[in-house]
This record gives structure tokens, sequence and C-alpha cells, in this order.
């Protein structure tokens, strides 16, 4: 199947056979999402969140649609998390809102930020801990976690063994060979679930149009360490709050020349505190200084370490940029962005560095220097594995449509017949029987936007107004006809704004207004009030259009007298 071509509603699901349907994470980079149903009872593979892009003013996250599940919480015996970023455990409060006892299957460091997390939303999870080689059967499910290698510590891939057959999803993960923590993807367990048969591999699509193999997170250490011995005033690394890697090689290069470091940002803060009290995170003794202790230190003496590299408003840099953080940059100070730019952020990013490099900051990104790398497998890694796993069917997920085609192609190259690669989207309902996986239809499956504390309440066509309001400007048109004598009586009164500098420009239009105002109630006294601020609209829509060359939004109101 095509990614974008529609199916239609799925077929009921026969008894024996596993229905696999992705509510997030197809077609975004971002809330990963993905439902396993068999005999009447549901296990959910990650529950992430993706960032709004330009085009959604005002929204806060956007998270999978639950509807698909909504009605039937009980049936969930597990949320199964692969690791801790907020792509993939970000959405889980909201789903806890529904049901609070669903019970969240994760490794400790990934239990550990969600509950957190969790607390601040005021729900206390039924968790159970796993790490690799486990083995939990979960309702029908049987779930083996196997150790994957990511940018945050405790990744695992899952293998969900059913009787319709065997499902391998990696979750994200590449194969650094030299990870920072010792701890590399477990390609011998790859290989022995390939010798049982794995009937339908899920396997992550985010570098799949890059060559060759994503390089190892060691070598970013010479390059923070070179950067901070050139620096001569304070260096500023953004990053993830959850890149415990990075945030360690940050730590490492400070403690080398003589920096402290603080943390900035809430949730930088509070992840690396659960980070450093589990043992993920090795702090060097005395490194670490609160915000209040910064100014007291001399400028070649400071590193801070905070969040904002994809360019979010509210984030620690974006507001060090516009000048209203606490940290005031000055000339000189050495800004690292330490991250990937997540597609569609690009705009939102460099305007963060403009803002920096105006007030006179020195800023180096991944374009200039080493300073990251990937988290996920490249294409040289995707091969590997799909050789190891010799899989019979292959559904690329977490990408956007290029990615996953192109992890198709992979798996094609690797002897995977093209039939059995299932290109699928968000709401693609999957139904694997005796080991043979097909797509059978398609279920609703929408963006549901978190704007403040409103939940799903704001639509695409919501989001259009705000884009008309902040784009083209507003419009109100007041006039009060009288039906008896088919006049007007008072107006049109014209209020505008962002449309153009002086109201006095529509002292043209007002005329034609009231002039086709007054021949619609003439010629017609049923006329609906509706049907007069229509008349309305579409005179002074067109006049705006031809003179002005804007579209507004137009909001008519004709009152009678």
């Amino acid at each position: 199947m095509a990614p974008g071509s529609r199916l239609s509603t799925p077929p009921a699901l026969k008894p024996g056979t596993c229905r696999i349907v992705p509510l997030g994470g197809l077609g975004e980079v971002g809330r990963n999402m993905t439902v396993f149903e068999l005999d009447g009872k549901i296990l959910i593979v990650d529950c992430g969140v993706l960032f709004p892009e330009e085009h959604q003013p005002g929204v806060d996250l956007i998270l999978p649609d639950f509807s698909y599940i909504e009605d039937r919480l009980d049936d969930v015996v597990g949320v199964v998390l692969t690791h801790g970023h907020e792509d993939h455990i970000g959405a889980v409060p909201y789903l806890l809102r529904l049901k609070a006892d669903i019970p969240l299957i994760g490794s400790t460091l990934t239990l550990a930020l969600i509950e957190a997390k969790l607390e601040e939303h005021r729900i206390r999870p039924l968790t159970l801990t796993v790490t690799e080689g486990d083995t939990e059967h979960l309702g029908p499910f049987e779930c083996e976690f196997v150790a994957v290698n990511h940018s945050i510590p405790d990744a695992l891939a899952v293998a969900i063994k059913t009787p319709a057959g065997t499902i391998l999803h990696t979750g994200d993960f590449k194969m650094d060979q030299l990870p920072l923590d010792g701890r590399i993807t477990d390609l011998r367990a790859f290989a022995r679930l390939g010798e049982d048969g794995v009937d339908l591999f899920l396997t992550d699509s985010t570098n799949a149009e890059v060559p060759g193999f994503t390089t190892t997170e060691k070598e970013i250490g010479s390059v923070l360490e070179g950067l901070m011995a050139r620096a001569s005033q304070r260096v500023i690394v953004a990053s993830f709050a959850s890149h415990v890697h990075r945030i360690q090689q940050v730590l490492d290069a400070a403690h080398q020349h003589g920096r402290k470091v603080c943390f900035v940002g809430r949730s930088m803060v509070r992840n690396m505190g659960i980070a450093a009290k589990l043992g993920y995170l090795k702090v060097p003794e005395g490194i670490l200084v609160d915000l209040k202790q910064v100014d007291q230190l001399p400028d070649d003496r400071v590193v801070l370490m905070c969040t904002g590299s994809q360019g979010e408003p509210m984030a620690a840099l974006s507001r060090m940029a516009n000048g209203d953080h606490r940290i005031q940059l000055n000339a000189g100070d050495l800004v690292i962005l330490a991250s990937s730019l997540i597609p569609g952020n690009e705009t939102s990013v460099f305007r963060v560095v403009n803002g920096l490099m105006k007030l006179g900051a020195e800023v180096v990104h991944k374009g200039m220097a080493q300073v990251h790398v990937s988290g996920h497998a490249s294409q040289g890694e995707l091969l590997y594995c799909y050789n190891i796993v010799k899989p019979t069917h292959v559904m690329p997920v977490h990408g956007e449509t290029r990615h996953l085609i192109a992890n198709g192609k992979i798996a094609e190259s690797t002897g995977v017949p093209r039939e059995n690669v299932l290109l699928t989207e968000d709401g693609s309902v999957v139904d694997l029987t005796d080991g043979a996986a097909r797509v059978t239809g398609q279920v609703e499956c929408g963006f549901v936007y978190v704007d403040g504390s409103s939940i799903g309440e704001i639509t695409d066509a919501d989001l259009k107004d705000r884009q008309v309001l902040g784009e083209e400007g507003f419009i109100s048109i007041i006039s009060v006809v009288n039906r008896q004598t088919g006049t007007i009586v008072s107006g049109p009164d014209i209020h505008a704004r962002g449309v153009a500098e002086d109201d006095s420009v529509f002292d043209e239009v007002k005329l034609k207004i009231a002039r086709a105002l007054e021949e619609a109630v003439q010629s017609n006294a049923d006329h609906t009030t509706h049907q007069l601020q229509q008349v309305v609209r579409r005179v002074i829509g067109t006049w705006v259009n031809r003179k002005l060359r804007r579209r507004p939004m137009i909001v008519p109101v004709v009152l009678e007298a």
C-alpha cells in the first residue's frame, strides 16, 4: 500500500489474529504510538508527543489520537515504553488521565523519567520495571526485551510473541560500537529471534535516507573539549533535556577545563537529577552550581547547559536570544547547539541562532562542527539488521513518508519481497495471521492539539483562523438596518487590526457596503440576518483583496433597528 492512499474500515478482528494499528509516528517525527490487539486485549508500545510547527500557532503539544481505543481502555494490558524521550513518553499523562491504572512497562531510567512527569499531573502510575533479557506475559502477549543503543541510556526493543506470529519492534535505535555506557545493541538477541522466525519487523526509519553508519558518540567529546579550550567567556550548550550521553560529555569537557556547570530549565534540572541519582550520569565532584551562583563566577569558568535546541519559544535558549531570560548573553559568549534539527523546526532554530548572533554570541551547530551525532540507525546499520533478522514482513515506523519509503527500499534490497514491505501511515490497520501480515483497512486518526488547558478542542479550522489573523489581519463591520424603510440607520462602522495603517482607507468602501445592504433589504424583506452579513462580507472582501491585496478575517455584524 502506498502511503497516503485511503482504505475502507477494517473487517471484524478474528480470534487468533493480531491487529497492529499505529496511532502516531508514521508520517511525522514524533508522537510515536502503536496499538497491538489480540483476542480482546490491547498492548500499546510507546505514547509520545509531537511538537508543533509554525503553521500551528498557539499549540503546545500534539498527541496521538486515542479515539480508536478510548472506549476500550479496560482491555489495555499495558503500555511498553521503549525509552525516555518525549516523542515516546510525553503523551502518557494524557492517556492516564482517561484511565490512571493502565500499567507502564519500561527500563529503570525510562520509568523514572515518566514517573517524575506524572507527579506534575498528580498521577501515581502502576509500573513494571524490566531490563534486557527479561520476558513478561502481558495478557496474550509474550514480550521479550532486548537492549538497543540510542541517544538516551536504557533503551529497549521489544519482541512480541503471539499465536499469530512474532513481531519485533526496534523502538529508536542505532548500532554505536563504542557507546559511552558500554551498552551496545544486542545483535545476538536479534539473530536468535531471527532464527526462531520474525514474521513482522517494525524498524526505526528516521535515518533511512542517510548513507553509511551513524558516527559514534565518543567522537563528540574531543570536539567539545576543543571548543571549551578556546572559549574565552561563557559557554552555553543547548540539548534535549533527556540526552544523558551528550550532557555527560559536556560535564567531562567542562571538568577538564576547570569550568563549573549550571543546568538551566526545569526539565533539564529534573531529568539530570534523576539520571545522576540512578547512576546513569557521572557528575564530577563539585562541578555543579546553582543558577544563583553563576553571576559570582568569572565568565571563563562557566558552562550553562540548557534546553531549546529546537527553537522552542518558551525554552531557555530562545528566551536568552530574545533577552527575556535571567541569563543575559554578552558579545563573545559561545553557544553550542548540540542536537540535530527535527524536520519542521529549521525556521524556529535559525531564528534563535540569528537572535543569538545579534547579541554578539558565537554560535556553533552541527553544520559547522561535530557537536551532534544522531541516535538513529543509518542505511548501513539497517542493512545489517535486515540481514541478521531476516524478517518475513517489514513495516517501517518512526519517520516522515520519505523516511518510511527509504527504509522499505533498504528492506527490499536485502531480499524482502516488495509485497511484504508494508508502507503504512497513522491509522492504517495491519492484520497478522499465521505469520502472514497484510494491510486490511484504515481507522480515523487525526492530530489532537493541546492548547493551554484544552485538549482536543482546537481543530485544524481554528488553526487556519489563527494563521489568517496573524498573517492577514482582522476587519469587523457593524451596520444597523431598518427593514420597514429599507435604509441604513447606523454605519457601516469599520474597525480593522493588522490590515492597514489607518482606518480612513476604508472610507471609499463604506458607501458600497451601505448601497449593497439597502438593495438587499429592499429587494427581499425576508432576507435573514446571516444573508445580509454575507452581502457585507462579499463587498468588503472583494474590495480589500483588489485594493489592499489582503485576505483578512472578516466579521460582519448586521443589527435591526
